[in-house]
């Protein structure tokens, strides 16, 4: 009764579903591994936004990588904007709308200084022409703001070019901008949340990182995978069944009917 599971159709099916198994196994514990990344990413990036401010100091200086611990970590620095220098960066859009981040450098003393993203401006009438950046204060300024990781293209997905206008770049690397700089630049850069003292005028603030589920839907799509495979055993026993049944029924030939 069984020797139909070895024909051609039937082995080709067993095979898709030899197959199926350990793919479908494969996709949800893979989905299942970046549940627990994003969730620990969410938790730690969640800690950072929350913790009290701490010294930019603790955290970076020239030559020292900032830890990808440290990311969105809450840091004070006091120093001076140095406006001679400023730069904006392109393609930064905020809440849908094309713009640029305005980028100061804050010398903070002993020729360091630390690249400050005072926030976001709206783009000019042409992709050439500049933004209106409101300037910041003069004198001594002391700044609170989420530590970031330095931008390249592989963090960013944003491809670095030439032919820029003057004072726009596209990533925010104080490796390659501090080149250009009569002080050394701390690793990193800090995106400004407060200031004192306050300017009249000042950019639009960067929202804070929108943290998410945590990776709530890729939990959801590991146990999607998995129930996958119940299915794909359960039909596959429901179809060998049901061509038993058929198989019965057609030796048995049909069923008299009285008159």
């Amino acid at each position: 009764m069984y020797r139909f599971l070895l024909t051609p159709r039937w082995v080709a099916l067993h095979i898709v579903v030899l197959l199926v198994i350990p793919a479908f196994v494969f996709l949800g514990r893979w989905q299942f591994g970046r549940f627990e990344e994003r969730s620990a990413n969410s938790e730690r990036v969640t800690a950072n936004i929350t913790a009290a401010p701490v010294p930019l100091s603790s955290l970076a200086g020239p030559g020292r990588a900032v830890s990808e611990e440290d990311r969105y970590r809450l840091v004070t620095a006091s120093g001076s904007y140095d406006q001679a220098h400023a730069l904006v960066v392109r393609r930064r859009p905020q809440e849908g709308r094309p713009g640029y981040f305005v980028l100061t450098p804050l010398v903070t003393g002993d020729g360091q200084a630390v690249l400050v993203n005072r926030g976001w401006v709206k783009a000019g009438a042409s992709a050439d022409a500049p933004p209106e950046v409101p300037a910041p204060p003069a004198g001594q300024v002391n700044v609170t703001g989420r530590l970031r990781l330095t931008e390249t293209e592989e963090t960013s997905g944003i491809k670095e070019r030439g032919g820029l206008p003057p004072g726009q770049v596209l990533l925010i690397n104080p490796g390659k901008i501090g080149a250009a700089l009569p002080y050394r630049l701390v690793d990193g850069y800090v995106e400004l949340t407060e200031q004192r003292p306050t300017a009249a005028l000042a950019p639009e603030p960067v929202p804070a990182p929108d943290v998410g589920s945590g990776g709530g839907l890729n939990l959801a799509y590991g146990v999607q995978w998995w129930l996958f495979i119940g299915l794909a055993i359960g039909g596959w026993i429901l179809l060998i069944r049901r061509e038993v049944a058929d198989r019965k029924a057609a030796e048995e030939g049909p069923v008299p009917v009285e008159a």
